[in-house]
């Protein structure tokens, strides 16, 4: 009996003391997504946004000629879902630590492939070959305190943005150029032409395979060939849609055709499939062999 009411006291003892893990605060410096649609393509950043809380920041908390995480805690990090232009350099769409070299005139903006440090890399650890891009950027004082480091985005144009770091009474500003016009002009043409040869040739491949219309079957697979040339293989589905129409002579023609072509591409599997569909067709149309 004693020893139930002391593993009792125990258990009631144990209740009474709250886990560790329990106990949750806020962070020093919050974590953060923005995601915006610059043009036709998106732009994501995740950063944490320490507090200025009375410090001075640039050139004090935030040395100047230092490489910096661009905010708190795990580098910052910027995600294109397509190719675009930073400070007018190139950057292939990917994802990249944002690193950053204050100065009292202008920064030093960098992106770097590598995006596994917490912070900056030490500078024995900075590669030069991980530089995706790298430009300088000109301080812009702002009158109004920024308490909370803050990235955002202004400007919003269909070729381009601006991504704007600001912290303290310093602003910097990061423009994103996308080219926009080449992909809607692309876009506008190759709707205004109408299907393409791939198009035309699924069509037509699928209707052969389904037993639909060959006479429309027929007509997509020419059309294919119209816009994207002659192949072996587009010949090959020609003469079987003729042999499905009953048009065994114009079959026959156009599988050599396709068998000749397939020769001179070193293509075996088709010049056999074609030579025993010619045999066939022959055969009935008692054509010798």
């Amino acid at each position: 009996m004693k020893k139930l009411s002391f593993f009792t006291a125990l258990l009631m003892l144990a209740a009474s003391v709250p886990a560790f893990s329990q106990i949750k605060t806020p962070a020093p410096s919050p974590g953060s997504k923005v995601s915006q649609d610059v043009g036709l393509i998106q732009v994501e950043v995740e950063y944490s946004r320490p507090g200025a809380k009375g410090r001075k920041i640039f050139g004090d908390l935030v040395p100047f000629g230092a490489l910096w995480r661009t905010g708190a805690n795990a580098s910052t990090k910027v995600n294109f879902s397509d190719d675009a232009t930073v400070g007018g350099v190139k950057l292939p769409k990917g994802k990249y630590a944002l690193y950053t070299v204050p100065g009292e005139k202008e920064w030093s903006i960098v992106f770097y492939k590598n995006t596994s440090y917490w912070g900056a890399p030490e500078p024995k650890d900075f590669k030069e070959e991980e530089v995706a891009a790298r430009f300088n950027a000109p301080v812009v004082m702002l009158k109004d305190r920024v308490e909370t480091f803050t990235i955002g985005f202004n400007n919003l144009k269909n070729d381009g943005a601006d991504m704007e770091i600001s912290w303290e009474n310093t602003k910097v500003v990061v423009p994103i150029g996308v080219d926009t016009d080449a992909k809607v002009t692309a876009a506008i043409k190759s709707t205004m032409e109408g299907p393409s040869a791939g198009d035309y040739w699924a069509a037509g491949r699928y209707y052969y395979e389904e037993k639909k219309d060959m006479k429309q079957a027929l007509e997509w697979v020419n059309k294919a060939m119209e816009k994207g040339g002659e192949k072996f293989w587009m010949l090959r589905m020609k003469s079987l849609i003729q042999a499905e129409m009953g048009q065994h002579k114009e079959a026959i023609a156009t599988a050599e055709k396709s068998m000749e072509m397939a020769k001179t591409e070193g293509n075996n599997d088709y010049v056999r499939m074609n030579e025993k569909s010619i045999a066939e067709w022959k055969e009935k149309t008692g054509m010798k062999k």
